[in-house]
């Protein structure tokens, strides 16, 4: 009876967690950021990276910034409204000294969203990492132009422009532009991509790391 009652038990945790997978986005991804810090206890005082696939897919982004301490939390495919769902999970916890944030662009492959939109959102999840840590400064890193998300680019530009001016009126910010050196001729230089021509190669990283690198905190 007791080994029916712990297999009952156990299938309905499995049950559970798997249903909690299928109606949470990124429900897994943030399970593996918490099952991380509790093998390794993640570093305090650390910068702390926010966003999408671009920082997912920077996977050696220490090695870019050898002078500081890094905590990548992107998480592949993610737009500003999972950064705000999941904020006590991938911000909360490591009450960093610096945050840097990448998010946006996947915001505006739904039609239906626009610059605006966009704006509203980063301005949601910026006053919440305010009200958690008030005096930690924020990075905001422009929308950048890929080659696979060409028909998007005016309503980037757009959204970056509102950001941008958005957090000139903040204190304690930095508005970080890597879009216009991944132009060429007008256009995203398809050179700065893999082979999806959505995600970076190591030169267009490298372009970030020159922009980045002077506006963390020391």
């Amino acid at each position: 009876m007791k080994k029916i009652t712990f297999f009952l038990l156990l299938f309905m945790l499995t049950s559970s967690y798997q249903l909690l997978a299928q109606q949470r986005p990124f429900w897994n991804e943030i399970q593996n950021f918490k099952k991380q810090d509790s093998i390794q206890a993640p570093p305090s005082n650390a910068i702390l990276f926010i966003g999408s696939s671009s920082f997912t897919m920077w996977r050696d982004v220490k090695d870019y910034f050898p002078g500081h301490t890094i905590i990548n939390r992107g998480f592949g495919g993610s737009s500003l409204p999972h950064l705000i769902t999941y904020f006590d999970d991938v911000v909360k916890p490591y009450n960093p000294k610096q945050v840097v944030i990448y998010c946006g662009e996947n915001d505006l492959t739904v039609d239906t969203v626009q610059p605006h939109h966009v704006l509203q959102r980063f301005t949601q999840l910026f006053n919440m990492i305010k009200q958690t840590y008030p005096a930690v400064p924020v990075a905001f890193i422009s929308i950048k132009p890929s080659p696979s998300r060409a028909n998007l680019m005016q309503r980037m530009e757009l959204s970056n422009q509102l950001i941008r001016l958005f957090l000139a009126k903040q204190a304690n910010t930095h508005y970080i532009n890597v879009y216009n050196d991944m132009l060429v001729n007008g256009k995203p230089d398809p050179k700065l991509f893999i082979g999806d021509n959505l995600h970076m190669n190591a030169k267009g990283y490298a372009i970030w790391q020159k922009q980045i690198e002077p506006l963390l905190k020391k």
